[in-house]
């Protein structure tokens, strides 16, 4: 990451000028329009962030999808729990198959070209009714700075928190840095634009995240042609895992201790 993170030490001088600080959204007025991001729980391991991009496809970032031995964790020991606030979701989905780059390997620290393609889909057992909460849409970055982004993290597990405003604060060739509050468990989490229109879209995802002089440094990608990719792999039948029975019931992830199991949390570095 070193080419990125000069880039980002260059910009530095824009850090915290005009950032917000973080909204707790615990009732269904704080959630509204926040619905479709949610905790994805990993069974007997740890947890990320996750959006629906679809009634049926859930966007997160491809090492959430992966175990410490940096194996493919199966779709059947995950769970997104939709809006997910003190104990109560809107929905918990069940995950019948997850899909990553063929490309992408989970390895520390990430090189660049693994950044890139930090992205992963899980497709849902069942579909969630758009009527009952409506998807994200996916779009390019556009030309300003300001960017919000709705996470879980550790410390802040049990419902979401939102940065209202926070900035770009370097571009590179198809990944872009901001300086949101971002920590572990915020992997996956939605980079927010509303410059497009009233609603907001997801312009990149959380991938990894470091800090600079006690400020948070995080970096994602562009997204539009990589989902694409990823969408044609599931049409197609290359999921990367598969629930043994997509249709046989079962319960929801347990709780999640911080700090217990696999960590699935965003992976910081040194700069």
């Amino acid at each position: 990451m070193r080419s990125l993170l000069v880039l980002i030490m260059l910009a530095l001088p824009a850090f915290g000028q005009d950032n917000s600080g973080l909204d707790r959204l615990t009732t269904r007025e704080d959630l509204r329009g926040f619905e479709a991001v949610g905790r994805i729980d990993i069974q007997d391991g740890g947890f990320c962030t996750g959006t629906l991009v679809a009634a049926d496809l859930v966007l997160t970032a491809a090492h959430c999808l992966f175990d410490d031995d940096q194996q493919p964790i199966p779709a059947g020991r995950i769970t997104f729990r939709a809006g997910l606030a003190d104990g109560t979701s809107v929905v918990d989905a069940q995950v019948a198959q997850t899909v990553v780059h063929p490309d992408y390997r989970p390895v520390e620290p990430s090189p660049l070209d693994q950044i890139k393609i930090d992205v992963g889909l899980l497709k849902l057992v069942a579909p969630i009714p758009t009527s009952q909460i409506a998807p994200f849409a996916i779009t390019v970055p556009g030309a300003g700075d300001e960017v919000s982004v709705v996470s879980y993290a550790a410390g802040r597990a049990e419902a979401l928190s939102w940065q209202r405003a926070c900035q770009v604060v370097a571009r590179y060739d198809s990944l872009i840095a901001v300086d949101c509050d971002v920590t572990f468990g915020s992997s996956g989490a939605p980079v927010l634009d509303r410059s497009a229109g009233y609603r907001a879209k997801i312009v990149s995802l959380i991938s990894v995240g470091s800090t600079y002089d006690g400020k948070p440094v995080a970096v994602g990608m562009e997204l539009p042609d990589l989902v694409d990719f990823l969408k044609r792999g599931l049409r197609s039948g290359r999921a990367t895992t598969v629930a043994e029975d997509e249709l046989a019931p079962r319960t929801a992830g347990k709780r999640i201790v911080i700090g217990e199991g696999n960590d699935t949390g965003a992976r910081f570095v040194k700069p």
